[in-house]
């Protein structure tokens, strides 16, 4: 792989304000590898009502979940002339697409892919979503240290799903990270490339693109080869398992507070229904 110019910053951990919340007992909830041909909108629904319930005083939550094979586009991506016809074709493989309510572009789903977010309380409407930010890239590049101490963050020029605070090691992107707000509580989630291959997931994306767009020239991320990597590649990770196990280690170091054993109860019907609304007004 090409390694793109980069002038990014180490990832340093977060001091000051965003201390306070490392006292909070934050809830980690871990959902088993879906099945096959399961619905990829039903995690971002369990979010959205988890989110509702942190706003109405549940202990805050953090919800890592890997899917097997899935498609998810962004917002931006399905007002593309072409978009429907061009997630069609792709669920027409067999695989589970979605337009997810969270800010960012589309992201290809599989099991080497770890999804985590982070559902906090906003009583006070005042958030600083730059802070939250740079505390998941925190968060995510400490889980790392096992395996490398040389995480950056600062968009990566063609990247698929670019963001100021696209995450990298030698300037070739593993994780990007989104939010979603409501009214008294915030998602922000990230995916984290673990296993696979950077360039044939950067590949897929950009032929989701080259249907979407049209004909248009613009609009959309112009995803190049030599941008994204897994971890495996840049650092020898092993797996998503062990990947995930480090993050929820991290987490459980952050917030000394973390409950690991309670069980979250989500009405299936309540998710489903979240789903199905979900679908109406975003696909």
């Amino acid at each position: 792989m090409s390694v793109p110019s980069h002038s990014d910053q180490p990832v340093q951990p977060e001091k000051g304000p965003q201390a306070d919340k490392h006292t909070m007992r934050l809830q980690i909830w871990e959902t088993p590898l879906k099945r096959h041909g399961s619905s990829v909108l039903e995690a971002f629904a369990w979010e959205e009502v988890m989110c509702r319930r942190v706003g109405a005083g549940h202990l805050p939550v953090a919800h890592i979940w890997r899917h097997p094979d899935a498609f998810v586009a962004g917002l931006r991506d399905r007002r593309l002339p072409q978009a429907v016809e061009s997630m069609e074709r792709i669920r027409s493989r067999g695989t589970a697409v979605c337009v997810r309510p969270s800010g960012g572009a589309a992201v290809p789903l599989n099991p080497g892919i770890v999804n985590v977010s982070l559902i906090l309380p906003n009583p006070g409407h005042a958030i600083n979503i730059h802070d939250d930010f740079r505390e998941m890239a925190s968060i995510i590049a400490e889980s790392l240290a096992p395996w490398s101490n040389q995480v950056q963050t600062g968009e990566v020029q063609g990247a698929f799903c670019p963001g100021d605070y696209d995450v990298s090691v030698g300037g070739l992107k593993f994780c990007g990270i989104a939010q979603r707000r409501q009214a008294k509580a915030y998602i922000i989630t990230a995916f984290i490339i673990v296993e696979g291959q950077g360039d044939q997931l950067a590949a897929d994306v950009r032929k989701f693109y080259q249907h979407a767009a049209g004909g248009a020239s613009e609009g959309y991320p112009d995803v190049q080869p030599g941008t994204m990597a897994s971890l495996k590649e840049l650092a020898g990770v092993p797996s998503a398992a062990a990947y995930t196990a480090s993050l929820v280690r991290t987490l459980r170091d952050r917030y000394p507070k973390a409950e690991t054993s309670r069980v979250l109860n989500v009405g299936i019907e309540e998710v489903r229904l979240t789903a199905e609304q979900m679908k109406l007004r975003y696909d």
